[in-house]
């Protein structure tokens, strides 16, 4: 009982993940400037990563391969938004019409 109750859970992280990754791909062609496309992908991607792994965490729960999937949603977790942070500010410096494709919001 228990068991299954476990793989249907890791089942809805798997499916939402993947949900998660199709909304980003999305957002990558919608979107025209490479800042908002950048913010989609890094969103999507460290989400999308988390639900995948917890899901893979969740059908391999006591063993040895849990452990391992835990260590690499660690590591994505870290490096993957300093990663986009790193593209994301090269883009800012290296692009010379930046500010006229980025609209400020007045409030």
């Amino acid at each position: 009982m228990a068991n299954s109750i476990v793989t249907a859970v890791g089942l809805v992280f798997l499916a939402f993940g993947v949900f998660v990754f199709f909304t980003a791909v999305l957002g990558l062609y919608r979107f025209d400037y490479v800042l908002n496309r950048m913010h989609a992908a890094a969103v999507g991607d460290a989400l999308g990563i988390f639900c995948i792994l917890v899901g893979v965490i969740l059908f391999h729960a006591p063993t040895l391969s849990s452990l391992k999937a835990l260590l690499i949603l660690m590591f994505m977790w870290i490096t993957s938004p300093v990663a986009s942070h790193l593209i994301a500010q090269a883009e800012t410096v290296t692009s010379p019409n930046l500010k006229s494709e980025c609209k400020e919001e007045r409030r």
